[in-house]
């Protein structure tokens, strides 16, 4: 069996609010082996359940930013450092009603048993939109630009040759290549396209990931520094395909 490919929590919160009406689903996937989320509502505690509920999905627009330090970030200012931080964000509207959540998760457990508390922050904010317009494409440009940061990767990894000094690189490696989505966390109806992104940018992210782990072998630190920018260009470009797919905006 392939692997599961690694979605953010924020994504998946956005594809189901967008294609789905009943709560439960919503919860079941976006929990998966969390413990039950909460939500901050501007200062009320609610499960998830309750806060979706709340919403009304399906929610009319939707949008994920996932930013890192150094980069703009499209998410409003009152969320801005959390979704940082975080390194995602979900926008919505529902109705009149324009709303930022982020997640904070805190890990227990060991390696073995990991478990994750998930509290998200969720603040009304002003209409996100246009900000969000200036920094997502389309997912024709999506596919087009994780193309070349597939062979930018690629090369990175093998110039690296982590699976000759690394013994479980090589294993690791095959999972990220052969992963697949996770079909019992996604909702059905989703498009063919934003789903071959999703899988894609998925794919890529994991594979920077492997890429960034450790300089390896005998390399000088002009080619790690290279590497290292070549890398944070490819990851920035998944990021962007990756909140482009789950992203829901009417054009108007």
């Amino acid at each position: 069996m392939a692997a599961a490919l690694d979605l953010p929590r924020s994504v998946l919160l956005a594809l189901w609010l967008t294609a789905s009406g009943e709560p439960d689903h919503v919860v079941a996937a976006v929990q998966a082996d969390d413990e039950p989320h909460t939500v901050d509502a501007d200062g009320d505690a609610l499960a998830l359940r309750d806060w979706v509920t709340w919403l009304g999905a399906p929610v009319d627009e939707v949008a994920v930013v996932l930013p890192v330090p150094g980069e703009p970030v499209a998410a409003p200012p009152a969320v801005s450092r959390d979704a940082v931080d975080a390194g995602e964000c979900v926008l919505l509207r529902a109705g009149t009603r324009t709303v930022a959540a982020v997640p904070h998760v805190e890990r227990f457990g060991s390696a073995y048993e990991p478990g994750h508390l998930v509290t998200w922050r969720a603040v009304p904010v002003p209409d996100w939109r246009t900000a969000v317009w200036a920094q997502v494409g389309t997912l024709e440009d999506a596919e087009r630009d994780l193309r070349r940061g597939l062979l930018t990767a690629t090369e990175a990894l093998v110039s690296l040759g982590v699976e000759r000094w690394r013994p479980d690189a090589a294993d690791a490696i095959a999972d990220v290549r052969d992963g697949a989505l996770p079909e019992r966390r996604l909702p059905r109806g989703v498009e063919g396209q934003r789903l071959r992104v999703l899988s894609s940018a998925a794919r890529l992210r994991g594979i920077v990931a492997l890429a960034t782990q450790d300089d390896g072998g005998a390399v000088n630190t002009w080619q790690a520094d290279q590497r290292a920018t070549a890398l944070r260009e490819v990851d920035r470009v998944a990021r962007r395909a990756m909140a482009a797919a789950a992203t829901y905006l009417t054009r108007g």
